[in-house]
């Protein structure tokens, strides 16, 4: 949206909404949303496993990170398709611009939420060290612990200990949670992953925030447009991340990033016509303005 008379763009055309482009683009947020659903599954199924006696609000919390962080996404994913394409000039009134800035306000709650959990997760295994007395899996059956090999949890019992881990050290990554060396190694490696995806998605979100920022203020180039379309190198540190997911066997995390990676890509193709559209009307407004004068 833009405040400025001389750049007013109309909505896109009824016919526009339909072009094949626009039907990739919601296909690509179907998908995410389904993605969604198998995330809170996930999470749901791994707390099971690392809260099943029971726990505080922020453990809680901490469990879902994934699930919380991906709605705050949603929300800035929402904001974003109707500033660049569903929502024409007329709507950019004080009522809107306050009821945005508040939900951006909740989405860089959650989003500094995640990436906070996941340092402190990050410190927590760095300083992490072996259980005492703990030299095989076995002694741990029966005591309502599970084995994490690669976000992989079960259950201990007697006749599946022997076969979980052949190990001598072992490491209690959660309350009722252990690992092995070689487990762990997987698991910090992992952390490490996750928490340099979610700083790399938030400069991917600043570069997208700068370029809104400039298009409402109908500057279409200059210093700070080069800085927001720099921020496209951050896109081969994600498909880095896909692909350390897919070689960790972890497909949904590859094909989530993809899609995400495909969501962001049309948001700045919205960005990008706006662009344009600014661009053309001041073409056209030059020549009034001049002959006016």
């Amino acid at each position: 949206m833009t405040s400025h008379a001389a750049a007013t763009s109309s909505p896109p055309p009824a016919e526009s909404r339909f072009r094949p482009k626009q039907i990739i683009k919601w296909s690509v947020y179907t998908l995410l949303l389904i993605n969604w659903g198998a995330y809170i599954g996930e999470d749901w199924e791994i707390a099971m496993h690392t809260l099943r006696s029971g726990g505080s609000l922020a453990e809680w919390a901490s469990a879902f990170t994934t699930s919380l962080d991906l709605a705050a996404w949603f929300g800035l994913l929402f904001l974003w398709e109707l500033e660049t394409y569903a929502l024409s000039d007329h709507a950019d009134t004080p009522f809107v611009r306050w009821f945005f800035l508040g939900i951006r306000g909740v989405c860089y709650l959650f989003l500094a939420h995640t990436v906070v959990a996941r340092a402190i997760t990050v410190d927590d295994l760095r300083h992490l060290e072996p259980m005492p007395a703990v030299v095989n899996l076995c002694q741990l059956a029966g005591q309502d612990m599970s084995f994490a090999y690669n976000l992989e949890y079960t259950l201990i019992d007697k006749e599946n200990c022997t076969s979980l881990s052949a190990g001598d050290r072992f490491y209690q990554i959660e309350s009722t949670a252990v690992t092995d060396a070689s487990g762990f190694r997987v698991e910090r490696l992992s952390t490490w992953i996750d928490l340099q995806d979610a700083i790399t998605w938030l400069l991917v979100m600043a570069t997208i925030e700068i370029a809104i920022w400039l298009q409402d203020r109908n500057i279409t180039g200059g210093p700070a447009m080069f800085i927001s379309r720099a921020g496209k190198v951050f896109y081969a540190v994600l498909f880095a991340h896909a692909a350390y997911w897919a070689y960790m066997g972890h497909w949904l995390y590859t094909w989530d990033q993809l899609l995400w990676i495909g969501g962001f890509f049309a948001i700045e193709a919205n960005v990008s016509e706006w662009r344009k559209d600014i661009t053309r009307l001041l073409g056209k407004a030059t020549p009034n303005a001049n002959a006016s004068a």
